[in-house]
Formats: C-alpha cells, structure tokens, sequence
C-alpha cells in the first residue's frame, strides 16, 4: 500500500461518516468537508458527527475538517464524493480549485438532476475528468451497519486497477471486505436503479402487500435492471453479483433503507411532499425516477416498476390502482 496518498470526504451524512470512518483505521489523517459549521465544532470537541452515525467515535487529530471544499480538493489524491445528488452540482459550482490530475470516486447513488448524467459522467462531461481517473463505491451496505460494525462488503469500480486497489485497501478493515470491479458504468447505474426498485418495495408494503409479492417484485426489477444497464453499457457482466442483486436486495428489504421508508409512506397516503418533509434524509430514489422514466425514452427497455413508480411519484396517480394494473405484467 502506497502511504502518500491523501484522502478527502466530501459530505456531512451518513454515508460520508460510514466512508470516514472506515479511511481513518488506515490512514493517519484526511480531510473532510461538511456544509455544517456546528456539525464540525461538534466533531472537534465530542469527537462524534452530531447528526449522522452518533456513535461513531473519531480521533480528531485524524481529521483536517473544513467548511471550505476548495481546501479538501486541493489537499487529496483522491476525492470521494458522498453527498446526495440534487445538491452535487451546487457543491461542484463552489470550487475554485481544479480537478485536474485528481482521482474521483463516486459514493453517491444517484442521477446529477440538472445533467441527467450518472455522477462519473458527469465529472468526465462537465469537468473532462478521464475515466481512468473516476470511480464508484458500491455496496451492499448501509452505512448504519458500518457504524454498528457489522460485516459490510463494498465493491470499487474503476477502469484502472491499481486505483481501485488503492481505495479497496483503504476501505478493507476487520469488518469491511471490499473486491473491485472495471463496470463502473453498470455499477454506477446499478445504484441509482435500486434505489428506484426499493421505493416501489416500499409503495408495495405501505399498500399491504406481502412477502409473497415483494419476492416477486424483486426478481421481476433485478431482470428489469439487467435489460435498462444492458441498454444503456453493454459488457460482459453478471447482474447476480454483489454491486447489482446485493445491493438491490438489500435496499430493497432492509429497515435502514430511506428509499424503502420513502416508498412505504406513500403506499399508506402520504404526499410526496409531505412524505419528503418529515424524513430527515433525502431519498435518492425519488430523483432517480424521473431520470430514468426520461433517459429509457432514448433507451427503450422494458421497465414496468419504473413506470409505475413514476406514475405516482410525478403523476399523481393512485398507488393502489397503478400497482394493481403492475400485478398483471410481474411473473
């Protein structure tokens, strides 16, 4: 393992505690960015984020933390990105600092809405960031679990090995086993897909469907994800893998699944709205429906759970009935 390169977190929330977490077992310091003043001073003096993953317990000397992401960008190697995906673009349009010669890895599940774009194509289309130099982190794991140190596997997708090897490494502990991957396209999308798949889980169980039909739905989304991905990056790839059924399982049934809680207040009527205002999180999978209701009109795969997701989501139809009509084409 190479001991000079640097590390930097971009992002206060869970995922991104999860991630520094993990990078301080192996690493003597990194920087970390967060929006959030008080979050930091709190970091500083009680050693743990006050709002995320509380009872991660951090050396504060191993943290350079700052509210400035010029200061972290211009102090990494390598730049991990673990903030939601509506709010990505706004963080990107406060540097001042160039991205050239950086390493960009990709923590976060979702499409940039002002692009449409995948967060690794956006970083090459807007800021002509090689693809050599991008990757993701994938699951399946939850951040929560990490916290609680339970085993939790990543996969880390990136056209250039060794790369991917240097994050694996520093991401590997006694409790995180990592393994890497050259799909970043599929991967990347992969986790903007389930997120999708998890809020129609979700819808199903708020309308008081049963284990019976959420295996259903789960088998029917990983074929649908296999044929949108396919459509999208064609490759050799197994879609069983960790990074696209793990994750998709996972998000899917687990508990700490934001987009399954999402889902799940709008199948027992909720708003959208009022749904999105008493999480204390965002969903990542409310955006990444219309991202990819709009990209498969290009595409045209065949995405039922998509669509129906959609229809309630952005067009006000009535969960009941629209899943109801979903039943008919499942098998």
């Amino acid at each position: 393992m190479s001991e000079n390169l640097k590390f930097a977190v971009i992002g206060g929330g869970s995922w991104a505690t999860a991630i520094a977490k993990m990078l301080c077992v192996n690493l003597s310091e990194i920087a970390w960015y967060m929006r959030n003043d008080a979050a930091i001073e709190h970091l500083k003096t009680h050693k743990h984020n006050p709002n995320y993953l509380s009872s991660v317990e951090f050396d504060p000397a191993k943290l350079k933390l700052t509210n400035n992401i010029n200061e972290a960008v211009a102090y990494a190697d390598y730049i991990i990105f673990a903030i939601p995906s509506a709010f990505l673009n706004g963080e990107l349009e406060k540097l001042e600092v160039s991205l050239e010669n950086k390493i960009i890895f990709s923590a976060i599940k979702g499409i940039v809405p002002e692009t449409s774009l995948i967060v690794g194509e956006h970083f090459h289309v807007k800021y002509n960031i090689p693809y050599y130099n991008i990757g993701v982190i994938t699951g399946p794991c939850h951040a929560e679990e990490v916290a609680l140190e339970r085993l939790s596997y990543l996969t880390i997708a990136c056209g250039d090995e060794e790369k991917a090897k240097n994050v694996a490494e520093r991401l590997s502990g006694n409790y995180i086993k990592t393994k890497i991957t050259d799909d970043i396209i599929g991967t990347e999308y992969a986790a903007m897909l389930k997120n999708i798949y998890a809020v129609a889980a979700g819808i199903a169980h708020g309308l008081g469907y049963g284990d019976n039909f959420q295996s259903v739905l789960m088998s029917n989304a990983i074929r649908e994800m296999k044929q949108f991905i396919k459509k999208v990056h064609k490759m050799k790839r197994n879609i069983n893998d960790s990074a696209y059924l793990g994750d998709l399982l996972v998000t899917g049934y687990s508990i700490f699944s934001r987009n399954r809680t999402f889902g799940n207040m709008i199948g027992k009527g909720y708003t959208v709205k009022s749904a999105m205002m008493e999480m204390s999180m965002v969903s990542e999978g409310y955006y990444a429906t219309k991202s990819a209701y709009n990209l498969n009109k290009g595409y045209g795969a065949e995405t039922p759970i998509i669509d129906a997701v959609y229809a309630v989501l952005y067009e006000g139809k009535d969960p009941k009935k629209v899943f109801k009509k979903l039943t008919d084409f499942l098998d």
